[in-house]
C-alpha cells in the first residue's frame, strides 16, 4: 500500500523511522507517533466539503467518481449527507482537498 506524506521531507524521515522499527530499535508506540506526524491526516468531511471540493477542482460527479474509483450514485449521496465516506474513499478525499485531484490521478 502506497502512504501518502505531508511533504517529501516527512516521507523521508518516516521511511528512516519504519526501518529503525523494523529493526527493533524504536517501540510501536514511538512508532505511532510518527505515523500521526507524517502521514496526511484523515478527517471527515461534510457534504457541501464534498461538493465544494469536487467543484473546485472542476470536475462533474462521475468523473470525480472514475478518479475515487466508486460509482457516480455514490458521490451524489455523498454530497445530498445520505451516505458519509470512510476507509479509503475518504483518505482519497482528504488527499485531494490537500494536494489536489492530480495527487490521485
Amino acid at each position: 500500500m502506497k502512504k501518502n506524506y505531508r511533504s517529501e521531507a516527512l516521507a523521508a524521515v518516516h521511511e528512516t523511522m519504519e526501518g529503525l522499527y523494523e529493526a527493533k530499535v524504536i517501540a510501536k508506540t514511538t512508532m505511532r507517533k510518527f505515523d500521526e506526524l507524517c502521514l496526511t491526516p484523515i478527517q471527515p468531511l461534510a457534504p457541501e466539503e464534498i461538493h465544494a471540493l469536487r467543484e473546485r477542482e472542476g470536475v462533474s460527479q462521475n468523473v470525480f467518481a472514475r478518479y475515487l474509483n466508486v460509482v457516480k450514485k455514490l458521490v451524489g449521496e455523498w454530497e445530498r449527507g445520505q451516505k458519509t465516506p470512510s476507509g479509503p474513499s475518504l483518505k482519497l478525499l482528504c488527499i485531494v482537498r490537500q494536494r489536489g485531484l492530480e495527487a490521485i490521478a
